[in-house]
């Protein structure tokens, strides 16, 4: 099969791979549609450490059954799939206590780290365990399918979150991930919604899928403007979508006293934080991690028209063109948001 293989750091090749063998529970996937998500782009310059050459990346998929391991129940060739990203064991303590992202040994698909390697779905073909899998709605496009698991990490972050109607809420970063948290706000309950970005373009988007307020750390005090709109308080809740110590404290700073900031981002391994200030303050940070059973409700919201997919994708392209497209999405082309890439 052909793949977009990623050779060594910045080198991506479109190149003929062994074809991948669906085992035991497994099925093996003809991919139709794969999203590119940040974290590949990031990855692929070796500075996160969680694309360790030669892999094949890819998370964000969609597809058709085209064979079944020998366990495998419940699922037939020719069934429209999309699936987790995290591949999980059932046994494992976690799982079993309803939080398989936590999960021991759990590995996720199209990351190659120093404690496992996933060869992902930048490839006609993958092999994905039958109990990460999810039916694909009727009226559903695989293009859109292929954006659930960004969708579904955003839900995760704003159910792990204790949101209440009329709520204000702060979301660094909007990219992908943090537009859907957007719009998770919006259907919570949110009425203000605050959306910090240092590029207009995407605080353009963010207005148009639920923000209220869309302000540039760049032109504007953060703190001092979520001040004004909230009687001096500051923002009930904040999401931290970018993962870097000025985003981070950007996000800390503009909470009321005993606010919550979930975070999401982690684009650096370390951060500094006010210590201080969040003890006196007494905030509540706390991490969210991947998925945790959100791909169905999404799913559902997508099919209703709930939430919006179609506004973020920039291009379709086909898989033999993605070293371009990530060359361009890394070097940050202007404009250039979703690319989501069929083999």
């Amino acid at each position: 099969m052909k793949a977009l293989v990623l050779e060594e750091y910045m080198k991506l090749v479109y190149k003929d791979v062994a074809d991948p063998v669906a085992v035991d529970n497994e099925v093996l996937v003809e991919v139709k549609a794969a999203g590119i998500c940040g974290s590949d782009v990031h990855g692929m310059d070796g500075s996160t450490g969680r694309r360790i050459p030669p892999v094949i990346m890819g998370h964000e998929a969609s597809g058709i059954i085209r064979e079944t391991g020998s366990g495998v129940r419940g699922w037939s060739v020719g069934d429209r799939v999309t699936f987790d990203s995290t591949i999980y064991a059932l046994d494992d303590w976690f799982t079993r206590r309803g939080r398989y992202n936590l999960s021991d040994g759990r590995m996720v698909l199209g990351v190659s780290a120093k404690e496992f390697r996933r060869d992902g779905a930048y490839a006609e073909y993958v092999t994905v365990p039958a109990h990460i899998l999810y039916r694909i709605p009727e009226n559903v496009s695989y293009t859109r399918a292929a954006m659930v698991e960004p969708a579904a990490v955003a839900l995760h972050a704003v159910n792990l979150t204790p949101v209440s109607v009329n709520d204000t809420a702060v979301v660094t970063g909007a990219g992908m991930i943090g537009l859907f948290v957007i719009q998770m706000l919006r259907l919570a309950g949110c009425t203000q919604i605050v959306a910090v970005d240092i590029d207009d373009n995407k605080l353009e988007l963010a207005e148009k899928l639920g923000a209220t307020v869309m302000l540039n750390p760049e032109k504007s005090d953060i703190s001092d403007e979520v001040s004004v709109i909230t009687a001096g308080r500051g923002a009930d809740i904040a999401f931290e979508v970018v993962g870097i110590s000025k985003s981070l404290n950007t996000a800390i700073n503009s909470l009321r006293k005993g606010g919550v900031l979930t975070l999401v981002g982690n684009l650096s391994a370390t951060a500094e934080i006010p210590l201080q200030a969040i003890v006196t303050r007494e905030l509540r940070l706390q991490g969210s991690c991947a998925i945790n059973g959100e791909y169905q409700p999404v799913l559902d919201l997508i099919d209703r028209d709930m939430i919006n997919t179609d506004i973020m994708l920039s291009a379709e392209a086909p898989l033999s063109e993605g070293a371009d497209w990530f060359r361009r999405l890394y070097e940050k082309e202007k404009g250039l948001n979703k690319v989501v890439l069929i083999p």
